[in-house]
């Protein structure tokens, strides 16, 4: 189709021609149809204005060099809509969607002669979705609150203004991580988070358990373990209270395989595929097995809203565990060897184990790889053991002891995988 569109000759024209008042048509019908469905009126134009908006375009593009009969068009059409909006909008119609639909519909013919067609049809096709999508849209608007737009600056002032400003040179000597690899795991993990709590909090506002501990075994399983066991608290357990608890740790081996995959660590990556999968695999079906045995009497509640993930104090936080688990691992390791090192790969799992693993991922500490998985399959483990405790310790309920038998079940499997160097 591009070879025919941009052919040379009469029939790449007539072809570019046909496709710029087809698309200009069909906007044209979108658009009224988004103002009948609004019952707003006709609204700018009719679908033949739409129509000969875009086929004036194409021709005024064709004619002379230089375009300067299109940018006199486009500067007509502007002065048009201009007059056309003042007069609405002392009518009290403040709507800009007709005119900004015009002056799209007027760029289809250069798009279509000069660009290549899938272009084109991506342009019509997110003009079609957002005409067609208005009440999801306004639905969406309304229930956003202010404050997320703030947090998503937030964000976008981590990835577009921090990171480009950080060099790529060691923050000290004796440490083998760059401020650079410290930010971009920061990023690694907050956007991780960001997105798990985007969809908690506005595709699934109504969520179970076994949701909750999916969702939030993404966003921190540790999190997740502490919100459900304190709601499991009074006889507000159920008989899905163990299974999400369980399903919260599955989700925390998948959280962090993706972390070491898009952190570009390749070969840990794949060495860590098969024990994760029989982890999330033995936490899956255990998890199924006791929501299957005791089912009757599922609260489809929703639990309490995890704490927002982006926060400057808390990115810096995780930088400065980051470069002290640096720091203290080069120590370990130059003291102590591989046993420190799993000494203090199993101390750390009582703590946030993100950024002990990704400062080690990131250290220049001259480990094997299977020195690295093994650090990292104890610190998952003993994290299990931690999150057992918790949940027995603010639980208070026997529906939690299974959860807490399958966490301490994944921790001895850990460790005994990294002493039989079966990984």
């Amino acid at each position: 189709m591009d070879a025919l569109v941009h052919g040379s000759g009469l029939p790449g024209l007539i072809v570019a021609l046909v496709l710029t008042g087809a698309f200009s048509f069909v906007i044209g019908l979108a658009y009224h149809g988004y103002r009948r469905v609004s019952e707003a009126g006709l609204g700018f134009g009719t679908t033949r204005t739409f129509t000969l908006i875009g086929i004036l375009g194409f021709l005024l593009m064709q004619i002379g060099t230089g375009q300067q009969l299109y940018a006199l068009g486009l500067a007509a059409l502007v002065v048009l809509l201009g007059v056309y909006y003042w007069q609405r909008a002392a009518q009290g119609h403040d709507s800009l969607l007709g005119p900004l639909l015009a002056m799209f519909t007027y760029l289809i013919g250069p798009l279509a002669t000069h660009f290549p067609i899938w272009l084109v049809v991506t342009v019509v096709t997110a003009i079609l979705m957002m005409l067609e999508a208005q009440p999801a849209i306004r639905r969406f608007s309304d229930r956003f609150p202010g404050e997320e737009l703030a947090t998503l600056a937030k964000f976008l002032i981590m990835v577009g203004v921090i990171l480009p400003l950080l060099p790529d040179r060691k923050i000290a000597p004796f440490l083998g991580v760059t401020y650079f690899q410290v930010w971009v795991a920061v990023l690694a993990v907050s956007g991780l988070s960001y997105l798990s709590y985007l969809t908690q909090t506005y595709l699934f506002r109504k969520r179970g358990m076994l949701l909750t501990g999916l969702l939030g075994g993404l966003y921190s399983s540790t999190a997740a373990t502490l919100v459900l066991a304190r709601q499991s608290r009074d006889d507000r357990a159920t008989p899905d209270t163990a299974p999400a608890l369980i399903l919260a740790t599955a989700m925390m081996y998948a959280r962090l395989w993706i972390l070491i995959a898009v952190l570009d660590h390749r070969d840990v990556a794949m060495h860590l595929v098969g024990p994760f999968l029989a982890f999330i695999a033995i936490a899956m079906l255990t998890a199924w097995a006791i929501s299957r045995r005791a089912r009757a009497g599922t609260s489809e509640h929703g639990t309490h809203a995890l704490r927002h993930p982006l926060q400057f104090h808390t990115a810096l936080l995780f930088a400065l565990l980051f470069v002290a688990f640096a720091g203290l691992t080069q120590v370990v390791l130059t003291r102590f060897g591989t046993p420190g090192l799993q000494a203090l790969s199993f101390l750390t799992g009582v703590t946030d184990i993100d950024p002990f693993i990704l400062s080690l991922l990131a250290g220049k500490f001259s480990l094997t790889t299977a020195q690295i998985v093994g650090a990292i399959l104890i610190a998952t483990g003993s994290n299990n053991l931690l999150k057992a405790g918790y949940a027995l310790a603010l639980g208070r309920t026997r529906k939690v002891w299974p959860a807490a038998a399958v966490l301490g079940l994944l921790c001895l499997l850990s460790i005994a995988l990294v002493y039989l160097g079966v990984h």
